[in-house]
């Protein structure tokens, strides 16, 4: 039987102690990891949304690093929006930096009106590398 073992970045605890969530969840050979948002290190939303998004991103890496992997371990992602339609282009450039070549993940995208702040949220499964 798998053990489930909780998965935290350094620095970045604000939001989970907060909220009381972990960053991650490892099972076996698998990586659950939590909505990461743009938040700065005192859980506050970065202002501008390109920046956001690529905060989220950042500490998205931040996340997957702790527990051995990076963005090419990714499996699937969900994001949320808040404004997909206005959001989505810079969401798009934000993505093309982070995936710039094939295999892509899987990507599921959902507007939202809610999230406590913020206006972008990316949430992966990652498979972590032996």
């Amino acid at each position: 039987m798998n053990q489930i073992t909780p998965v935290f970045p350094p620095n970045r605890h604000a939001l989970y102690e907060l909220h009381g969530y972990s960053a991650a969840l490892r099972s076996g050979d698998l990586l659950f990891v939590s909505g990461q948002v743009g938040s700065r290190a005192d859980g506050s939303p970065e202002p501008d949304f390109e920046a956001q998004v690529r905060l989220a991103f950042d500490n998205l890496r931040a996340t997957l690093a702790a527990a051995g992997c990076g963005v090419e371990d990714i499996i699937d992602l969900t994001t949320f929006h808040t404004d997909p339609e206005a959001q989505f282009p810079a969401v798009m450039r934000v993505k093309a930096d982070v995936f710039p070549a094939a295999p892509y993940p899987n990507w599921t995208a959902l507007g939202v009106t809610w999230l406590a702040g913020f206006d972008f949220e990316i949430k992966v499964i990652a498979r972590i590398p032996s």
